[in-house]
């Protein structure tokens, strides 16, 4: 899927810009704090209906002014046209639009325009809870399989109601909560396993980046932990069904599953140096695009690298230039604070390409 035409007016501090954009490469320019950052997250809130930054939606609308919009005009590979509009006033309802027909659910939406981004936020992977992680394998996975989402969302309502009534001091009633336990099992041992087919097929392309961008230095690995692992996942959700009563929720469940990131045999996060962390994430954002290519046959995803080069040594940076360079990926949007690195690339190949300069929000 190629972005051909990105209108935006009021996403937080860019007040108004219309840009005509590469179907290769989109290099975009600029000081820390300008907006870099803000405009490929109006790209990813076009595939994803939400902001890869802020939950709440009226954040992301410029101070002091009643709305924002953002509008993509989209082609793919069989030449046709798509249309992505989103809107929202000031205390008002969100209207995501596809070809001017608004959306009933938006995860309707999820998976037309797929995508896959690399920012410093990414980080939290590593660092951060395995909420982080759960989160990465779901943006994922949705964007080729819609019954995850599906079956994702029926979990997390079961598991929901479940927890409102673990936190009843009396009056708990026991078939409901097998009831709300059976849809839990269902639903979660669905996404598991969809999640440990994703992992198995990552983990290989995953691999290879690693070992490319890293000069063969060191081994990288991935592992995928559920308490499906653990036997029948109703059974070990029911299994300390007391406990849970005791602390008013539950302890066991695909929403407690974790992905083990190691280098070298050990958990990266305390083993990896900041260049190590870096390229491990890199490596397993390009991994997830190469296998969202393989799995979405409509088009190939949008690729976006936010400060891809920070924290990374010379001989590393140039192998990740080496790779982007390549037929492999399509579209891609590239923020740097100069120029160094996207010269670099675009002296590799003759690349189709467009550089933006971005200064307080101002686009040119």
């Amino acid at each position: 899927m190629i972005l051909e035409k990105l209108s935006i007016l009021n996403y937080k501090n860019i007040a108004e810009a219309s840009l005509d954009l590469s179907p290769k490469l989109n290099c975009f320019i600029g000081s820390n704090g300008e907006g870099k950052t803000n405009v490929l997250d109006a790209v990813y809130y076009l595939s994803f209906c939400k902001s890869a930054f802020s939950s709440v939606d009226s954040m992301n609308i410029r101070h002091g002014e009643p709305f924002f919009m953002i509008e993509g005009n989209y082609r793919n590979e069989n030449d046709e046209r798509e249309n992505i509009y989103c809107g929202m006033k000031a205390g008002g309802k969100k209207h995501f639009k596809r070809n001017k027909k608004e959306y009933k659910r938006y995860s309707q939406h999820i998976g037309l325009i797929p995508l896959i981004m690399l920012s410093p936020y990414d980080s939290y992977l590593i660092e951060g809870s395995g909420e982080e992680r759960r989160k990465m394998m779901d943006v994922a996975i949705a964007q080729y399989d819609s019954a995850y989402i599906d079956a994702l969302n029926n979990y997390n309502k079961a598991l929901q109601q479940r927890n409102a009534m673990l936190k009843m001091e009396e009056n708990c009633d026991i078939e409901l909560l097998k009831l709300w336990e059976e849809q839990m099992a269902s639903y979660g041992t669905v996404v598991s396993e969809k999640r440990c087919d994703f992992i198995e097929r990552l983990t290989p392309l995953f691999q290879k980046y690693y070992s490319t961008i890293s000069d063969d230095r060191e081994k990288a690995e991935l592992r995928y932990k559920s308490h499906t692992q653990r036997g029948d996942l109703l059974e070990v959700i029911q299994r300390d069904r007391m406990k849970d009563m005791a602390v008013g929720y539950s302890l066991h469940g695909i929403h407690r599953d974790d992905l083990e990131m190691l280098l070298g045999g050990y958990a990266i996060r305390r083993e990896g140096s900041q260049g190590q962390n870096k390229t491990y994430v890199t490596s397993l954002k390009l991994a997830q695009y190469t296998l969202l290519s393989e799995l979405s046959t409509r088009t190939k995803p949008i690729l976006l690298l936010d400060d891809i080069f920070d924290k990374l040594d010379a001989g590393r940076v140039e192998r990740i230039v080496g790779l982007v360079a390549t037929d492999t990926f399509g579209q891609i949007f590239i923020t740097d604070t100069n120029r160094d690195h996207l010269d670099k690339i675009l002296h590799k190949d003759n690349f189709n390409h467009k550089l933006f300069a971005v200064e307080v929000g101002n686009i040119h």
